[in-house]
Parts: C-alpha cells; sequence; structure tokens
C-alpha cells in the first residue's frame, strides 16, 4: 500500500442474521493479508454516531470463533440520529478521526441505503466539517472520498440480483425443523396447525418451506389466492383427509393478503380448518416468531458470508471516486459486485407491485428459482384436483425409479416430488427396490418383489425423511448382468427409468446407453438426478446430499472445536468424505475456518507436512493461552494413500514436543445425516419434477421407434445446476468430454479456487506443492535409472 496503511471498517446493521459473524472475520483477516488496519463499528449506525470505543481496531485473532456464533458478535441497533444530517456529520467526524474511509456494510436494504445517502453527501459533510471548525483541512484531506461496500443480511431473501442472502438458508433450516416437530405431535393427535413465518414483502421462507416439508396448503404476499381461496383450500385439505393423512399443516407468510390486499391472519385460517359445518379439524397456531433468526448458520451461509466477505475487501480496495457503490451478490454459483442501489429499487419494486396488486409482477421480479419453485409446490399438492394437467390415457407413461450408489439427503424428498407429478399428470410410477441388485435378483419375490407399486399414503411422508426408503446399493447394470436388466425392462414394460444416485448411477446411465445397440429394450428415456454427499457427478455444479453433508460435518467439526479450545493448545485432523473429490474438505474447511484443507485434486507430501507443523509450532509458541487456541485440519479420505488422518495427527504429535496436542477424528457415516437439509430437499422437488416433464416428452412404448431414442443425445441424459441454470447434458458429451473416469469425477471443478481462501483466512503460509507422479513407462524407465530427473 502507500506510506500509511489503508482502514477499512466493517459493522453490521438492521435485523440480524446467521452469517453476519463469518462476514467480519473473513473481512477482518482478508484486510491484514492485504496489508490494510481492519477497525469493527460496534452496534452498527448508533457506533458510528457514538464513536469511541464503538470503533475498536481489530487484530487476526480478535475473531477466532466467529464462525459457529449466531446472530452479530459486534451488535447492531436502530439508530434515530443517523436518518437526521446532524448525526451523519457525527458519523464523518468520527470516522476521519480513525482515519477510516472505506466502510463495508452488512444489513438489509434500509440500511444499505442509508449508507449509499451517506456516501452520496460525503463531500459535503466533510465541507461542514471543516466550516464549523470540528476539523482542519489537513486533516480531512486524505479521506476526500469514501468507498462503501454492502452485502445484504436477510432471513427474507429479498434483495433482487442475489440468488441468496444471508442468513435466509439458515432460517429456512429453523422453519423446517421447527414444522418437521410439530408434524409428530400434528400426526399423534390428527390435528391441523397453521404455522406462521416472517416475511412482510417476501413469501421465500414459506413457500421454501411449504415445499421442504411438503405443507397442505400455503400462504405467501406475490402470489394471493384467487377469490375462492377459502373453498379451494378445504378442498385440497379435504382431499387429503380423505387418502387417509393424519395431519394437516398451513404456512401463512406474515404478509400473506388476499387478491383485493386484504391480510389473511393464522386465526381467519384456523376458524376455517375448524369450523364444525365444514372440516371440522382440531387447528392450532403456531407463530414461530425469532425462532427464525436464532443459532448458528448452516454450511451454505458460512461459505456465501466468508466469499462475501473477502469480495468485499477486494472491491473496497479496487474502488475509485468514480465507482458506484456495489452491493456483494452471488448469482450462477459466483461471487459478483452489482450496483447497490438498482438492486434496492428493484427490491422496492416488488412491495409496490404488491400493494398496487400487481401479483403478476411481483412474481416476475423475483428469480426464476423462485417461480419454479411455486409452480412444483402447487402441482404435488393439488395433485388430483386439477384435471386440466392430466394426459390422456395414449399418452400416459410407465415410469421406474432407482436409486444408485451410496445414501445421500433429499433422495426421498425427490422421489416423493417425482410420484406426485406422475400421479397429477396420469402416469404409473413404480418402485425398483434395492438398486439394480434388488431389480436382478428379487423382482419376482413373494409376497413383495423388487419392482412396485408406490403407496402414496406412505410417500407423502418422506419429504423430511433422511437416506433412501426403496434402499440403494451400488452394484452396476453390467454387474447385475445387462441382458437380465434388458430383458426386466421389457418384462415389466417400463416406458422410461428416472434414476437418483452419485458417480455409480452416472455410471450406470453410461453402460445402459451403450448397450442400447444389443439390447432394444434399453431404447427407452433415461435421465439422472445427481445424487451424492460427494458432489462428483459431472454436468453439474450441485449434488442433492453434498448441502445435508456440510451441515452435519460443520456441526461435528464446532463440537470437534469447542474441544480442542477447551483444551487449548490441541489440533484435531478430521477426516472427511468425498472419494476422490475435494468438494466436502474444502467448503467444510470454509465453514469451520479450517487451518488446513488436505485434498486429492493437490496430493499431499512430507515437505508439505513439515510446512504446516512448523506454522502450528509457531501459532501455539505466540499463544498466551488469551485465544481460544483448539485448531482444525480437514483431511479428505482419498487424498494420499500414504498420509491418514491417525498418521497426520501422529507425525504433529510427535513434532510437538508435548508442547502442543494432536488428535484424529473420523466421522465416517454421520456425514451421510440424518434429516435432510432444507436446501436438498427444495432443490430435489424442483429437480425431479424437471426429470420426469423431460422423460415425458418421449412418450409411451419409445422402443417402438428405437431410432429416434438413439439419435437424440438427450435421451440418456444427466440434470444439473449449472449456474443460474437448470440444463439437461447428455450422457455421451459428459463420459467423452468432461468425465475423469480414472479419478471418479468430472474434468473440472468451479470450487477448487475457494482453497485459496480456505488457506488466507486460516493463515496457512506458503507450502511446497507435492511432485506429481510419473505414470506407465515413464515410471518404469525412470525407476530403472533409464531417464534423467
Amino acid at each position: 500500500m502507500a506510506t500509511s496503511k489503508k482502514k477499512i471498517a466493517v459493522m453490521t446493521s438492521g435485523g440480524d442474521s446467521p452469517g453476519m459473524n463469518a462476514v467480519v472475520r473473513a473481512v477482518v483477516r482478508m484486510a491484514i493479508h492485504m496489508g490494510c488496519d481492519p477497525y469493527c463499528v460496534y452496534e452498527g449506525y448508533e457506533g458510528l454516531v457514538q464513536g469511541g470505543n464503538f470503533i475498536r481496531k481489530m487484530e487476526w485473532n480478535d475473531v477466532r470463533g466467529y464462525l459457529s456464533e449466531g446472530g452479530t458478535l459486534i451488535g447492531t441497533a436502530r439508530c434515530m440520529a443517523f436518518f437526521e444530517r446532524p448525526g451523519r456529520l457525527t458519523a464523518a467526524k468520527n470516522m476521519i478521526l480513525n482515519g477510516i474511509d472505506a466502510l463495508i456494510i452488512c444489513g438489509g436494504d434500509g440500511s444499505l441505503t442509508g449508507a449509499d445517502r451517506f456516501r452520496s453527501e460525503w463531500p459535503s459533510l466533510l465541507d461542514e466539517l471543516i466550516s464549523t471548525k470540528q476539523l482542519e483541512s489537513k486533516q480531512v484531506e486524505p479521506y476526500r472520498h469514501l468507498n462503501i461496500v454492502g452485502l445484504v443480511g436477510s432471513i427474507d431473501n429479498d434483495l433482487s440480483g442475489t440468488d441468496a442472502t444471508i442468513g435466509a438458508y439458515s432460517a429456512l433450516a429453523r422453519v423446517c425443523e421447527m414444522v418437521d416437530y410439530i408434524e409428530a405431535t400434528a400426526s399423534s393427535h390428527s390435528r391441523a396447525f397453521v404455522i406462521e413465518v416472517m416475511g412482510r414483502h417476501c413469501g421465500w421462507l414459506a413457500l421454501m418451506a411449504g415445499v421442504a416439508t411438503g405443507a397442505d396448503f400455503i400462504f405467501i404476499p406475490e402470489k394471493p389466492r384467487e377469490d375462492n381461496w377459502k373453498e379451494e383450500m378445504c378442498q385440497v385439505i379435504r382431499k387429503h383427509r380423505d387418502w387417509g393423512k393424519r395431519k394437516t399443516i398451513v404456512i401463512i407468510a406474515e404478509g400473506a393478503l388476499d387478491r383485493h390486499g386484504t391480510k389473511i391472519t393464522p386465526q381467519m385460517v384456523k376458524d376455517l380448518l375448524a369450523d364444525k359445518q365444514g372440516l371440522a379439524l382440531d387447528t392450532r397456531i403456531t407463530t414461530l416468531g425469532h425462532v427464525q433468526r436464532g443459532g448458528t448458520a448452516v454450511a451454505y451461509d458460512r461459505m456465501l458470508a466468508t466469499l462475501q466477505g473477502v469480495e468485499a475487501v477486494k472491491a473496497v480496495l479496487e474502488a475509485t471516486p468514480e465507482t458506484e457503490t456495489c452491493v456483494i451478490a452471488i448469482t450462477e454459483n459466483k461471487i459478483v459486485r452489482k450496483p447497490l442501489m438498482a438492486a434496492v429499487q428493484e427490491t422496492k419494486q416488488v412491495a409496490r407491485a404488491i400493494e398496487a396488486q400487481d401479483f403478476d409482477k411481483a412474481m416476475s421480479l423475483r428469480d426464476t428459482e423462485f417461480s419454479d419453485q411455486y409452480k412444483s409446490y402447487m402441482m404435488t399438492t393439488t395433485m388430483g384436483l386439477d384435471q386440466d394437467i392430466h394426459l390422456e390415457d395414449s399418452k400416459r407413461m410407465r415410469i421406474g425409479f432407482i436409486n444408485v450408489g451410496a445414501p445421500a439427503g433429499g433422495m426421498n424428498a425427490a422421489i416423493r416430488a417425482g410420484v406426485a407429478y406422475c400421479r397429477s399428470r396420469g402416469h404409473e410410477p413404480v418402485a425398483i427396490h434395492n438398486g439394480f441388485a434388488g431389480f436382478a435378483r428379487h423382482h419376482g419375490d413373494e409376497p413383495l418383489g423388487a419392482v412396485r407399486q408406490f403407496d402414496w399414503l406412505e410417500v407423502d411422508g418422506w419429504a423430511s425423511k433422511g437416506g433412501s426408503e426403496i434402499g440403494t446399493n451400488r452394484e452396476l447394470p453390467e454387474e447385475s448382468g445387462m441382458e437380465l436388466i434388458a430383458s426386466l425392462i421389457e418384462k415389466y414394460k417400463f416406458d422410461a427409468l428416472f434414476l437418483i444416485g452419485g458417480f455409480e448411477a452416472f455410471h450406470s446411465i453410461s453402460q445402459l446407453r451403450k448397450a442400447r445397440s444389443k439390447y432394444p429394450s434399453l431404447c427407452i428415456p433415461m435421465t439422472l438426478l445427481p445424487a451424492t454427499i460427494s458432489n462428483n457427478v459431472p454436468g453439474t455444479e450441485y449434488s442433492l446430499g453434498s448441502d445435508t453433508c456440510l451441515n452435519e460435518l460443520v456441526a461435528y467439526c464446532d463440537k470437534i472445536k469447542q474441544s480442542a479450545s477447551a483444551t487449548r493448545r490441541r489440533v484435531f485432523v478430521i477426516e472427511t468424505q468425498g472419494g476422490r473429490c475435494g468438494y466436502v474438505a474444502i467448503l467444510g474447511g470454509l465453514g469451520v475456518g479450517a487451518s488446513a484443507v488436505y485434498i486429492p485434486e493437490e496430493g499431499i507430501s512430507l515437505d508439505m507436512l513439515n510446512a504446516d507443523v512448523g506454522h502450528l509450532k509457531e501459532v501455539f509458541r505466540k499463544d498466551r493461552g488469551q485465544s481460544r487456541a483448539g485448531r482444525l485440519i480437514l483431511v479428505n479420505e482419498k487424498s494420499s494413500r500414504v498420509f491418514s488422518a491417525r498418521l497426520i495427527a501422529d507425525i504433529i504429535r510427535e513434532e510437538a514436543h508435548d508442547r502442543f496436542e494432536s488428535r484424529d477424528s473420523i466421522p465416517g457415516h454421520v456425514q451421510q445425516g440424518g434429516v435432510p437439509s432444507a436446501m436438498d430437499r427444495c432443490r430435489a422437488v424442483r429437480l425431479a419434477i424437471k426429470c420426469i416433464q423431460h422423460l415425458e416428452q418421449y412418450g409411451p412404448k419409445p422402443q417402438s421407434n428405437p431410432d429416434k431414442i438413439t439419435k437424440d443425445p438427450l435421451s440418456a441424459s444427466v440434470i444439473g445446476i449449472q449456474g443460474a441454470d437448470v440444463v439437461f447434458s447428455p450422457m455421451e458429451t459428459l463420459e467423452e468430454k468432461e468425465t475423469d473416469w480414472k479419478n471418479r469425477r468430472p474434468n473440472s471443478a468451479h470450487w477448487l479456487h475457494y482453497k485459496e481462501v480456505v488457506d488466507i483466512l486460516g493463515g496457512r503460509p506458503e507450502y511446497p506443492l507435492p511432485e506429481k507422479s510419473l505414470v506407465g513407462l515413464m515410471a518404469k524407465d525412470a525407476k530403472r535409472g533409464l531417464i534423467g530427473e
């Protein structure tokens, strides 16, 4: 930098949201890494106006342990003084006295609007400070330009221009957890519950919770029900009860309205459900309130807050006086900068559209995932009621559902959504239990074979269940016997196959596609919905189950870190799953603040371990017991054939010479998770429905025209999230161009560059990279001394 270090302040403002502490940690450490002095403004704008001890310089260790804390540790408060110019004048003076001319603010749209106004007034505020002799011209001169960067901390996910706001998925996780608890008691007593969630102008929480939990009915501000909503709700719930359902869940956003702008309250809904002349259900109201803001941030919010905090520091350092105030957003899995006020104005348009009762415009201003999820929800809950979407008999298909590979969170939610869509369209969904092994060896068992119809009453309760209710198996079709599998597909008259699973499922589709020329019965459309904690399926940046896995790993590491911190000088080496793909280790490292992460893509060497042990020695030598000095190292299970988590822990313990302790810990199958995360459930529903919609384009009896199937590259496909889009990729293209078959992972990974962030924020110094191993003839010749190094 220049002669004096640049000073960057960070503050949290508005309502608190989980993940704000991760922002503060990332900003403080990235600023120090970039050679700047970081400051924290305590109590939001109030601290900026009060000055003094409310504006504090931060050191590296001051933010240790921040990742696992809920709320905001630097506080937030409403500040009426900042709304008035004299308050902003005092705030400007306090910033100049501390030498700060760069401010990073994490808050809602109101906080960010105030920040932009502060920046636009900055020159006139400085002039006023000089003219009123509160400051001298020479004090002010170095700070003529104020740079501000915004980050959106909001549980409502209500800012336009970003796929997710910091805290939204944590709040959704909390809502789904509460609804899951309520469902148990509702089912026990055959009751109805009306659950009110936050969201004044934004129904994101209510909608996603409805999708994730399979609620019977939802109310959101953007899409009010028709005038006959009372009749519609009673009809839907009566139908569900007629099917034998014992519980009724209605989720209502606090800003829910009817089409005329009249508020719909939980009490109105309760009275309708309990009406003795109508449904006569024993009904309770539960308002979740501030429970939704509470608790620690989920893995996704920690990752999002950390990456956005790092980008915010880069943005203030690169900003010029002409640079427009920006907000850090995430779109298409990329952290990007967007004009702040454009995003705020677009957000306010939603509220104005709702007030003007222009609900189509309100929906159009939300992102595509929002409208997709709304359609998915309506499709799965009004099943059997909307005869308009029923296909005629000649277009109905018999679709086989099969899970292949290890269990992953969201598999059951995907099957439930796929079955619901099939029922609403008139298709026949058929379960193939226990993968291809079950199909081949137990299809004809008595009294229950592996191939059987779904019971909707049972399937309806699968939304929140982990594992795989129809079983899963790693066996590939060729191992089961391709001829047998082909004959069984013909025997059971399948028109299409819907596979859910990981790399084994990917490999299965590849084998089935290649065998089509030999077995005409395999000339049916088949598509894969990737579901694996390893997130290693080519064709997608996200697999079902990976979010659940990260949440479980982060929760596990938080507990381990607590132990490591309590005993002060202890390092835990934790082995993560993921096969030969380092996704879980890297994203887990971001979420728990790992000191080092070892992944298969990079490998491990003695020199690397030596550098890391040297760094740990230095860290503990400087630690005098004041800081929470527990350390974590994450090791992917396949990072090295030699250096296991236990061996690395032993090496560290030996080299520590009793100055600090080292332990290894293996969470193992805990990482496959219990209850799937809200994100995995929501995406499972959306993607499963798109898969069945893709399959139904081919129509029944596709084997009668095998050429049409074999010539259509998308007849064997993988659905994936690539950027902001949901796309189907042809299996043939993925096999040949995008798959590293030896290592069972894609050729490229969008998340690999996150490792640099983990290393920077963990304080890891530079280390020597492992040498690449020689292969084939070159390795043989080198061993014989026939070639020089």
